[in-house]
């Protein structure tokens, strides 16, 4: 039985011919990406703007009717809710952000609590409320910036590692790949405003190990092919390289995406985000992986000599009279 092949055997296609009109292009949707973050910002979350949580138990039913209390509690004008089950399907957590003007004036943020709970028992007599947990500000900054410090230094742990297994130029090479794909999702999320909580922290981290496992995989057949084929010049080295590790590519992209666009379009709305997230993610982790992390090897000097050891006067001195010595 014939097995079905994604990509044929011996592929040849000229990635590197396009390297830098597909730099500008991933320059500019950085710059955009900057710009949209900087003017439009992020919708963040209540994990870092502050609000309340409100925990509720449906006694009586056996499922929480999620669908119409989204709705109720929309109609109240505080916004849209978060609503997670947790616990038995009839328990449920209820996250709303602060009002306007609650920094200052604390009592807003109570008397929100208030009404949102008096209509749930309104509208539900077996609404048990199970507590009202308020989030301040100054702690969700704190959270903030720790999940900030998480993604950056991972980044960097990212670039460390490379360094040492390879070269500074593949160490560099893997951190701007990285850069990209941070910076084009944060993107997204900016122009999309999509909330942006803890659930989307936890995709960018997720993102950060999938480019990475994909730049590794690249840059360890060009360190290979860069031992094997020493007179053959850079760009073809790494069409090579890029070609022979396409179909390891492609079938793990694939395979991902399948799983995740079932969960995108079937899964509930509490993922909606962190599943978009990973999507882009994929398709930019792969792309960094091909058409940044490997040309801007060319750029940093990356050569073929570059793993070859230097020999020094001594060594080489030593070598000239062991050839000597071994002459009949």
């Amino acid at each position: 039985m014939k097995l079905l092949k994604l990509v044929p055997d011996h592929t040849n296609i000229h990635f590197l011919r396009w390297r830098v009109p597909f730099y500008v292009m991933s320059f500019l949707l950085m710059a955009a990406s900057i710009g949209l973050i900087a003017t439009k910002g992020l919708n963040l979350g209540v994990d870092f703007v502050g609000g309340q949580v409100i925990r509720v138990t449906f006694a009586e039913g056996t499922e929480a009717p999620v669908g119409p209390l989204r709705t109720e509690i929309e109609k109240l004008g505080y916004g849209e809710p978060i609503i997670q089950r947790f616990g038995k399907a009839n328990e449920i957590s209820i996250r709303m952000k602060l009002p306007e003007g609650a920094d200052k004036n604390p009592k807003l943020s109570d008397a929100m609590a208030g009404k949102i709970t008096s209509d749930i028992r309104s509208h539900h007599s077996d609404a048990r409320i199970d507590g009202v947990d308020s989030v301040s500000g100054k702690v969700s900054g704190e959270l903030g910036h720790s999940a900030m410090l998480a993604l950056g230094l991972a980044a960097l742990a990212v670039a460390a590692y490379i360094w040492i297994r390879f070269e500074w130029q593949f160490g560099v090479g893997a951190l701007f790949s990285l850069v990209h794909d941070v910076t084009l999702t944060l993107g997204m999320f900016a122009l999309t405003q999509m909330e942006f909580d803890l659930n989307i922290v936890a995709a960018l981290l997720t993102l950060i190990g999938y480019s990475l496992n994909d730049t590794i995989v690249v840059y360890d057949r060009i360190r290979e092919n860069m031992k094997k084929y020493r007179k053959m010049p850079m760009p073809e080295l790494l069409d090579l390289s890029v070609n022979e590790t396409l179909a390891r590519t492609i079938v793990t992209s694939l395979s991902m995406l399948i799983t995740l666009v079932a969960l995108l379009l079937m899964g509930p709305d509490v993922i909606f985000g962190f599943t978009s997230a990973i999507v882009l993610g994929i398709f930019v982790g792969t792309y960094s992986s091909i058409y940044m992390a490997a040309p801007i090897l060319i750029w940093l000097g990356v050569n073929s000599e570059s793993f070859v050891k230097t020999e020094s006067e001594i060594d080489r001195q030593e070598r000239l009279a062991r050839e000597r010595g071994a002459r009949p």
